[in-house]
C-alpha cells in the first residue's frame, strides 16, 4: 500500500511494488515523482527525513537529509546582505546545500532493492512528456504567481502568459527532465559536483551568496538515532533535532496527564490541545535546532519532569503566558509519503521545499527550484539555531512511526509547515483518545496557534459555538483563506494481515493498496 498527497505519486508507488520493489524503493520513486507533478511542494532542490522499518519490526533506522549553511554564512555576512531581523525567503542566504538526493542515493543503496536510476524513470517521463495540474495543486501554484514572477527563470519555467497554468493542462519541465537523466546516468555526484553544481553555485553567487563548490561537493546527510515517547500504551517514534519530531513528542507528553474531555470537538478540548502545543512550541523556539549545537539534552525534554512543568502552567478558559520566542513562520509545503511492502517494511518519508515553491529561485540550466529552509535561521547572536558555517537549521519536516509490542502499527505523517507537531499530536490523540479510524481523524476540523502568540489559525469548517468559545478565552481568531496541512497514514493488522490507508482530503492525493 502506498499513501501520498498526488494519485500520480501513489500510482506510481504501487506500480514499483507491484513490480517487485520494497517499500524505500516505491517511496523514493514517489517522491520523485512529487517534485516533478507538485513543485510547489516539493523538489530535488529541497531537503528530506526518512523512518524505515525493515519488516515492520521495532529496529527503525531515522536518516536525517537536511543541508547545511555554506562556510561563508557567518552572522556577519547574511547581517550584511539582509539586516538583522530575518532572512528572506528569496534571499540566497535562505538555501542551504539541497540534501534530498544524496538522501535518496544513500537511503536506495542500503535499503532499497533498485537503482536510483530506474527509481527516477518516472519523474523523468513526466518532466518531459508533460503532466495534467490538479486541483490542490492550481490553487496553491496561483496563490504564489507574483512570487514567481519575480525570477526571471522561475517566470519561465512555471508561468503561462505570467499566470500559473490551468487546472487539467498539460505542464512540462524539460530542464528538469534533462537534469534528473544526468542524476539517473552519475547519480548523487552529477548533482553535487559538475556542471548541475555548477549551475546552481553560480547562479547564488550572481544573486550575492556565499556558496561555493566545495560546499556541495562535501554534502552529505547521516543516519541518526531515532526519538520516542510512549502515549497512551504505544511508542510514538520520530526523528531527532533538528527537525520539530521532539516538539510533537513533547505535546503528546504534556497531553498525556490532562483530562480527555468526551467530546474532540469541543472548546475545551481544543483549548488543552492549543495550549499544550503553544508551550511545547516555546521550547522549541528556544532551545532547538543543530543537534551539534543544543544545550538542553533530548533526554531532558521528553522527561516527565519537563512536561510537567509546562503542564503545570495550563490555565482553564485562558491562554497562558509564554515568554518571549524566536519568531512565528507559520507556512510551508512539503509532501509526505508512506509506504508498507508485502513484506511489511515501512517507510515513512518526507521531502520539502519548505515555502511554496521555495526560495523562488531556480538554476538556469538545471531547471532545479532551491528551498528557502535558511529562513529558519535566527540573525541573534547566541541563539541555538543562529545562522552559521556548515550549520543545519530548525527544520519543520518530521516523519513517524506508532510501535506497539515489537512491531510498527502505524506509519503516518501530517504536513504543513510549523503545523506538524501539533498535527502529529491531535491527529494521534483522535484515534488513541477518541477510537476514530485515521480518515476521521484527518478530517477533524484544525486549529494552529501561531507560536509565541495568542492568534489562531483556524480552517472554515470548525463550528462557530467553538470558534465563539475559544474567542470568549481571549484568543485571536485568524480564518485560514486554505485548508491547514495535510497527512497521509497506513495502519498494519498483524494479525489479520490487512493494510489500511488514509489520504488527507485537503490535499488531491490517495491511499492505493493491493
Amino acid at each position: 500500500m502506498a499513501a501520498t498527497s498526488h494519485p500520480l505519486s501513489t500510482l506510481t508507488a504501487v506500480n514499483v511494488l507491484q513490480a517487485g520493489g520494497n517499500a524505500m524503493d516505491a517511496a523514493i520513486a514517489a517522491c520523485a515523482v512529487q517534485c516533478v507533478v507538485e513543485p510547489g511542494s516539493t523538489g530535488i532542490g529541497g531537503d528530506c527525513f526518512a523512518l524505515f522499518a525493515p519488516r515492520g519490526e521495532d529496529r527503525i533506522v531515522a536518516f536525517n537529509g537536511s543541508g547545511r549553511a555554506p562556510a561563508g554564512a557567518t552572522l556577519e555576512a547574511c547581517r550584511v546582505a539582509v539586516g538583522s531581523g530575518e532572512i528572506p525567503r528569496n534571499s540566497p542566504f535562505a538555501v542551504t546545500v539541497p540534501g534530498a538526493i544524496d538522501a535518496w542515493e544513500q537511503l536506495l543503496r542500503d535499503h532499497g532493492t533498485r537503482s536510483l536510476a530506474e527509481m527516477l524513470q518516472p519523474a523523468i517521463r513526466f518532466a518531459r512528456d508533460g503532466y495534467p495540474i490538479t486541483e490542490r495543486v492550481h490553487f496553491d501554484w496561483g496563490r504564489q504567481a507574483d512570487f514567481l514572477r519575480q525570477d526571471p527563470n522561475a517566470r519561465r519555467m512555471f508561468l503561462v502568459n505570467g499566470k500559473a497554468p490551468a487546472m487539467g493542462s498539460v505542464h512540462r519541465q524539460e530542464a528538469l527532465a534533462t537534469t534528473l537523466e544526468r542524476i539517473a546516468a552519475a547519480g548523487r555526484d552529477a548533482f553535487y559536483t559538475g556542471p548541475i553544481a555548477e549551475d546552481m553555485v553560480g547562479y547564488l553567487n550572481k544573486l550575492g551568496g556565499p556558496h561555493t563548490l566545495a560546499d556541495f561537493a562535501n554534502a552529505r546527510g547521516e543516519y541518526v538515532r531515532p526519538i520516542r515517547t510512549n502515549f497512551r500504551g504505544y511508542d510514538v517514534v520520530e526523528c531527532p533535532p533538528n527537525g520539530q519530531g521532539i516538539i510533537a513528542l513533547l505535546i503528546l507528553n504534556i497531553l498525556s496527564a490532562l483530562p480527555v474531555h468526551p467530546d474532540p470537538l469541543s472548546s475545551e478540548r481544543y483549548h488543552l490541545e492549543i495550549e499544550a502545543s503553544r508551550l511545547a512550541y516555546s521550547v522549541r523556539d528556544a532551545i532547538i535546532g543543530d543537534p551539534d549545537h543544543l544545550s538542553v539534552g533530548i533526554e531532558e525534554i521528553l522527561s516527565e519532569a519537563f512536561a510537567q512543568g509546562l503542564r503545570s502552567r495550563i490555565a482553564a478558559g485562558r491562554p497562558s503566558d509564554l515568554g518571549s520566542t524566536h519568531f512565528a513562520y507559520p507556512y510551508g509545503s512539503t509532501v509526505y509519503i508512506s509506504v508498507v511492502d508485502k513484506d511489511r517494511n515501512a517507510a515513512s518519508f518526507i521531502n520539502s521545499l519548505f515555502d511554496p515553491f521555495g526560495s523562488g529561485l531556480v538554476a538556469p540550466m538545471s531547471g532545479i527550484l532551491l528551498h528557502d529552509r535558511g529562513v529558519y535561521f535566527s540573525l541573534k547572536p547566541g541563539h541555538v539555531n543562529v545562522i552559521g558555517p556548515g550549520k543545519r537549521p530548525l527544520h519543520t519536516i518530521i516523519p513517524a512511526m506508532l510501535v506497539k509490542d515489537g512491531r510498527v502499527r502505524m506509519s503516518f505523517g501530517v504536513m504543513g509547515g510549523d503545523y506538524q507537531a501539533i498535527g502529529h499530536a491531535s491527529f494521534l490523540s483522535k484515534i488513541l483518545d477518541y477510537g476514530m479510524d485515521m480518515q476521521s481523524a484527518m478530517s477533524v476540523p484544525r486549529v494552529f496557534p501561531l507560536p509565541g502568540t495568542k492568534n489562531l489559525e483556524i480552517e472554515l469548517s470548525l463550528p462557530s459555538e467553538v470558534t465563539s468559545a475559544l474567542q470568549a478565552m481571549g484568543y485571536e481568531m485568524i480564518e485560514r483563506p486554505s485548508p491547514i496541512g495535510g497527512a497521509q497514514a497506513i495502519a498494519i493488522d498483524w494479525e489479520n494481515g490487512v493494510l489500511s490507508g488514509a489520504s488527507d482530503p485537503r490535499k488531491d492525493g490517495c491511499a492505493i493498496g493491493f
